[in-house]
């Protein structure tokens, strides 16, 4: 079984300014590139046999970021890739959040970011972002799905590989975890910028064993 460290990349100035941030794009702050590199101490005694990220350049640096503090930094190959990009928000995207969700969940009687995520699937949030969409172009559940299957089903293939850095971002990681470890964590709120969750995969099962660390 592979055990896969799961990294929320570091704040950027959307996340500052609490806005949508999808596949938009920003820099990481100053705060951010240091929450990145305190997540590189923390995991530099793991013995990385391979690193990815998300292709959004956010992602992207916080990786190279956690590498260079890595014990198996000279060695460690970074594979970037769309599968493990965040959630494509459409029309939403770069939009303060509240107003968002106002949109996205008004009209099912949550009039509050707090109220539709406290009380409705994130799968089925996803679903509400597409239809509140006036181009339709958010992804659904099902759509955002099959993308990061994908990517779990790279993951799979790789031989004689144990230990596994994939940054990626907040919602990502709240849904793979409201999949996987169902009702287990509070996911009312998104894991930490520079956070850690832990995943146990193999062709069978996929394990979350822990979530939104940031210490081992």
């Amino acid at each position: 079984m592979k055990t896969i460290y799961l990294v929320r990349h570091g704040q950027t100035f959307i996340n500052r300014y609490d806005k949508m941030q999808g596949w938009c794009d920003t820099p990481l702050t100053n705060q951010g590139i240091k929450e990145a590199e305190n997540t590189g101490v923390v995991l530099k005694d793991i013995p990385f046999d391979i690193a990815f990220s998300s292709d959004l350049k956010r992602a992207y640096d916080t990786c190279d970021y956690i590498i260079s503090e890595n014990c198996n930094r000279h060695e460690l190959q970074h594979i970037s890739s769309p599968f493990f990009r965040e959630q494509f928000y459409g029309y939403f995207e770069g939009m303060n959040s509240d107003e968002a969700y106002r949109m996205i969940g008004g009209p099912h009687g949550y009039p509050t970011r707090e109220k539709l995520l406290s009380a409705i699937d994130l799968d089925t949030v996803k679903d509400y972002m597409k239809e509140a969409d006036p181009y339709h172009d958010a992804e659904s559940a099902s759509e955002y799905w099959q993308r990061l299957n994908q990517g779990f089903s790279l993951l799979n293939q790789l031989d004689d590989v144990k230990n596994i850095l994939l940054v990626t971002h907040g919602f990502t990681i709240r849904s793979i975890v409201n999949r996987f470890a169902k009702g287990k964590y509070n996911l009312l709120h998104g894991p930490q910028n520079g956070s850690i969750t832990i995943m146990k995969i193999n062709d069978k099962e996929i394990k979350i064993t822990d979530y939104n660390k940031l210490e081992l």
